[in-house]
């Protein structure tokens, strides 16, 4: 690890699970996906705790003036360097001034840990958790980070209303588009019709995207990014009059975050379906249909998941001599969702 202001003095190193108990998930450190790392799962209102370990070479000794870890969430705008924002910060001394002589290790605790947002690296904006450690010194500190991931479970939405309408170009083209639901978990499956009602337009092919639209800042300052996720041609060759095409459409492959709305007034992520038709003409006609993505609970719980969805085993009930012990077992499969699968959306209008 690269420490300012001591060279090759000291090595720091985070323990945050030494029972390896704990879920990784593999995190893109930026957005074009050139470098990824492992990190730690946790979740809105688990402590953060573990070790901080300090490794100095050669026999050296280090004066510093205390040693500060703090637990950090803050959104950075990756278009202005200058403007970083935090949301949390909390703060603990770990050592009073002194002099390091030997290795150290240092435990460290965070309780309940207010975790708000979920964790995301766009194209203009990221939004991180991290520890840093600092070690004071007399002209310049030593710094060490290391990154969290924050995921953000949700419940099944109460109202999940399926999605219809009917669109078109007067006297040309009369479509009507349905969707089981507008609410979808990330490993969630779109299905969907399209009915055509009048074509009277030489259609070459339809094809339906998924689209992530990024908005950051406010007022005459927003910047507003879109990105495509997924494409796929659903229909090739021209429909006629009272055809159906279905949608079929898996999640599960693709690199999706729950929808943010307006992120301490920072930026919002939300994500559509776009429904393409082109003609011979090479004319695009499309439809966009906003839905909503959250996250639920993985079936399958970790010994150290999160407190709030905790598994709970009552005790066993006392066995009497003459009985047989009795055990009580259960399974539950998930399903596996592949990465594609033939999809389509929304209904279509002129460009």
């Amino acid at each position: 690890m690269d420490l300012l202001g001591l060279g090759s003095k000291v090595d720091i190193d985070f323990i945050l699970d030494p029972l390896e108990q704990r879920k990784q998930v593999e995190v893109k450190l930026d957005d074009n996906n050139n470098k990824r790392s492992l990190q730690y799962i946790y979740y809105d209102g688990e402590d953060v705790g573990g070790s901080v370990q300090i490794k100095l070479k050669k026999n050296s000794k280090v004066e510093h003036q205390g040693i500060r870890l703090e637990f950090i969430g803050q959104i950075e705008m990756l278009n202005d360097r200058s403007t970083i924002h935090e949301f949390i910060n909390l703060s603990k001394l770990l050592a009073f001034p002194g002099e390091l002589t030997e290795n150290t290790s240092i435990d460290f605790h965070f309780p309940s840990v207010e975790k708000p947002y979920e964790s995301y690296i766009g194209i203009n904006v990221k939004l991180r958790y991290f520890l840093r450690l600092t070690i004071i010194r007399r002209f310049t500190n030593t710094v060490a980070e290391r990154d969290i991931c924050v995921q953000q479970l949700s419940q099944y939405p109460e109202i999940n209303n399926s999605i219809k309408m009917e669109v078109g170009i007067e006297d040309c083209l009369h479509i009507e588009f349905e969707y089981n639901k507008s609410k979808y978990h990330l490993k969630d499956v779109i299905v969907g019709k399209i009915y055509f009602l009048l074509v009277r337009i030489k259609i070459k092919h339809m094809e339906i995207a998924i689209l992530k639209k990024e908005s950051t800042g406010n007022g005459p300052n927003i910047y507003a990014e879109t990105e495509t996720i997924a494409k796929y041609e659903i229909m090739d060759g021209a429909p006629v009059r009272g055809e159906s095409i279905p949608i079929r459409l898996f999640l599960g492959g693709y690199d999706l975050t729950p929808t943010m709305k307006d992120i301490q007034r920072k930026f919002s992520v939300r994500y559509f379906l776009n429904l393409v038709l082109v003609d011979e003409e090479e004319r695009r006609y499309f439809k966009q249909q906003e839905i909503v993505l959250w996250r639920k609970q993985d079936k399958v719980k970790t010994k150290n998941s999160a407190k709030q969805y905790a598994h709970f085993e009552p005790p066993n009930p006392p066995i009497k001599p003459e009985d047989s012990a009795a055990g009580i077992s259960g399974s539950g499969n998930s399903p596996v969702n592949g990465p594609s699968s033939s999809g389509n959306n929304s209904d279509s209008t002129s460009d």
